[in-house]
């Protein structure tokens, strides 16, 4: 996600810190409001990436408690929804696609791909380097 909410704070944010500018004070006094406007926007910020960093937390929890589910389906959906994808994306190189599908729809299904395989290596990528870092934190506490 492009952290779209930082993006209309910033589009907030802008205009009053321009009205400041227009004001007739002192420069000490634009600077004390700028100040006090940059604060508040600072802490807009850090709320907004809390609550994206909660939400992603969420999120990976569910992945987790659907990959160790011991259902087939609950445990297996997202590697064939993403063997699926890999298979039309190889199928659209050799020239096998559906005449009807627009390029549009099999650009998205390369962007899922590519989001998906990116999120399952990195994400077994953090899993060994954890189990690694983990041991070594042990070893050195213990010793």
């Amino acid at each position: 996600m492009a952290f779209p909410v930082l993006e209309v704070l910033t589009v907030v944010f802008k205009p009053l810190v321009d009205l400041i500018d227009d004001l007739h004070t002192s420069d000490e006094e634009k600077l004390a409001a700028k100040q006090k406007l940059f604060e508040a926007q600072v802490g807009f910020y850090v709320k907004v990436m809390d609550f994206e960093a909660r939400q992603l937390e969420v999120q990976g929890k569910i992945v987790e408690a659907e990959a160790k589910s011991e259902n087939f389906i609950t445990a297996s959906w997202r590697p064939i929804v993403m063997l699926t994808f890999a298979g039309l994306v190889v199928a659209r190189w050799f020239g096998y696609s559906a005449p009807d599908i627009p390029l549009e729809i099999e650009a998205q299904l390369w962007t899922l791909l590519q989001i998906g395989l990116g999120g399952y290596v990195a994400g077994r990528s953090l899993e060994k380097i954890a189990t690694t870092v983990g041991q070594v934190i042990t070893q050195k506490t213990a010793a």
